[in-house]
């Protein structure tokens, strides 16, 4: 009688406790199967295939023929943006500056713009959006809210909400650092900037359609499509070490400087 009572308070314990490991994992199996599986590497259709010296071969075509590139490069660069007089101005003083500076990787919004390769790595709680640049951005998917305004806090990558709606990926972006202080060629927007993407494939390609907001530097929308196609000269993502950055600047193209006597051998 004691055994019978003792397993009747085990499984009604059990019982209480919620779904077992064995539900977990087959629930979250259907889940994973629900989401679009975005596997290899992609870059930037436009900059695929620049080499270190930071011009697409699409720009050099152009150059060379004098024709507008098939596909936009670099549309996050801020030309053609809606800029009222504060954006006018910050593009001035970007202008003046930029040579003489160095990246200090991509930043959001340039990595989604950027000849560096993406990896997209895809769970039913967050996708992660990975550059070899150190550039990791987290879309959190498990149904949070944006947090309010007073958890929010200027990042380089921003506070990123998704959802997904069928095999398109949407995302709401807050909380950016004006993106120019880390990349010498990105927009200076403001922190008050609002991102929102929709990132989908479309035969072999990634399309994702970008929308920014920024009271502060814009006059209204600012509108870009982006597409992606995959880099198979990549098998793998090798992180870069900054201890060691020799990019240089000629004034028309990417250099690589001479190392350090210290670091010559």
């Amino acid at each position: 009688m004691r055994l019978a009572l003792v397993a009747a308070i085990g499984a009604a314990s059990l019982a209480l406790s919620g779904p077992t490991y064995a539900q977990d994992k087959a629930q979250r199996t259907e889940e994973f199967a629900k989401l679009p599986y975005w596997s290899g590497y992609w870059v930037s259709e436009g900059q695929a295939g620049t080499t270190i010296g930071g011009i697409a071969p699409a720009s050099i075509e152009m150059r060379e023929k004098g024709k507008a590139p098939a596909v936009p490069i670099m549309s996050l660069s801020g030309f053609g943006a809606p800029w009222n007089d504060e954006g006018k101005a910050r593009m001035a003083e970007r202008a003046r500056i930029a040579p003489g500076r160095k990246a200090m990787g991509w930043g959001y919004p340039m990595m989604m713009d950027a000849a560096a390769p993406l990896q997209f790595l895809i769970t039913p709680e967050e996708t992660l959006i990975i550059s070899p640049y150190g550039d990791v951005r987290h879309i959190y998917t498990d149904g949070r809210a944006m947090p309010g305004e007073e958890d929010l806090w200027p990042t380089v990558w921003g506070t990123s909400i998704g959802h997904w709606e069928g095999d398109t990926l949407v995302v709401e972006t807050k909380a950016v650092k004006n993106p120019n202080i880390y990349f010498h060629t990105a927009p200076p927007l403001s922190e008050q900037a609002h991102y929102a993407e929709r990132i989908r494939m479309d035969g072999n390609r990634l399309v994702s359609e970008v929308t920014i907001e920024d009271p502060v530097t814009l006059t209204g929308p600012w509108k870009a499509r982006l597409t992606y196609v995959r880099d198979d000269g990549f098998d793998r993502m090798v992180q870069i070490d900054f201890d060691n950055d020799r990019t240089g600047f000629d004034g028309q193209v990417n250099t690589i400087e001479p190392a350090h006597p210290e670091e010559q051998h």
